[in-house]
């Protein structure tokens, strides 16, 4: 099979397509047969190195893919040969023809969900739902902002908010991301690039406060964030690419929260909780990855530099 492999760290241009054994499962494994790659932040930090978990070299990166079971070993009973899934990690990497999974980490893709779309779910959709629910303790009636609305982790954001009836405040930073945020169900949506946006935000609460914030880039905008807080609220950082400097009486004037999320430090019954509500989000249509771009899987590196990109607009998926 092809798939794409990492010999060295650093820039793009060090992952390859190549030729490589076809995986093949062992007790409790199944490999699925890859329709649809997501492509996410992470795997750029991890392929360049500067990222806290380091894989061992050489690898093939990825964790989100969809796809058809196409074997399964000893003891799987949750999947079987030709089923549609959609992984929660994999143990060779998803960027390839084939990918081999621990089987209670795949779940099943609903019949009106795409394989790209299947592609657009762990990363995104956990990581929003463990931020709103299980560190943001996000109750409905309760005002939320999202930063980065338009990306794929904004967008989960926006659906399952409006899902579980918050009102929900979405910022994005063009025409065409404004416009799908307001697509997918956001009640009001605000330019970030725009002077005074914050202002807007005290205003749309009454001079109140939003009870949660989705935060993706902290480094800019958590000084920012703590004084459109209402009392009690919380900050959920999700993503951050440096430091920043705030003020701590903005938090200490709220009794607010500064609350940082990892999904890698989701256990096994959290995921398994997190995954049945997004199946069941899934099946009945509140929740509906959008796909912005599918490139081919010899393109990873032109999907690596792309992801990165201000801008965001739905999911990048890679296509075997």
């Amino acid at each position: 099979m092809k798939a794409i492999r990492i010999h060295e760290f650093g820039d793009p241009k060090v992952m390859k397509l190549e030729d490589v054994p076809d995986p093949k499962p062992g007790s409790g494994q199944a490999v699925v047969r890859v329709k649809a790659i997501g492509v996410n932040p992470v795997e750029v930090y991890m392929r360049s190195g500067n990222y806290p978990r380091k894989p061992t070299l050489p690898f093939t990166p990825g964790l989100d893919a969809a796809g058809v079971v196409d074997a399964v070993g000893d003891g799987v009973k949750n999947v079987k040969k030709g089923d549609r899934v959609y992984t929660v990690g994999t143990l060779t990497g998803a960027y390839a023809e084939m990918t081999l999974c621990d089987a209670h980490r795949l779940y099943p893709l609903p019949e009106k969900i795409t394989f790209q779309q299947g592609a657009a779910i762990t990363i995104p959709y956990a990581t929003a739902y463990r931020a709103l629910f299980l560190r943001g303790h996000a109750r409905a009636g309760e005002w939320i902002l999202v930063h980065g609305a338009s990306g794929g982790v904004g967008i989960a954001a926006v659906q399952l908010g409006c899902a579980y009836g918050m009102k929900v405040i979405g910022t994005a930073g063009t025409d065409r991301g404004k416009k799908l945020v307001e697509q997918e169900g956001a009640h009001h949506v605000l330019d970030h690039k725009a002077a005074g946006y914050t202002d807007q935000v005290m205003k749309l609460t009454d001079g109140n406060g939003v009870d949660v914030i989705l935060e993706n880039l902290a480094n800019v905008n958590l000084g920012k964030d703590l004084p459109l807080l209402a009392k009690k609220g919380r900050v959920v950082v999700v993503g951050s690419r440096g430091n920043v400097e705030i003020n701590p009486r903005d938090a200490m004037m709220r009794d607010a929260d500064i609350r940082g999320m990892s999904l890698w430090n989701a256990d096994e019954a959290e995921l398994a909780s997190i995954h049945s509500a997004l199946v069941a989000g899934l099946a009945n249509g509140s929740l509906r990855p959008v796909i912005g771009k599918e490139l081919p899987l010899k393109d990873a590196p032109a999907a690596h530099e792309a992801v990165m990109q201000p801008g965001a607009y739905g999911k990048i998926v890679l296509i075997p």
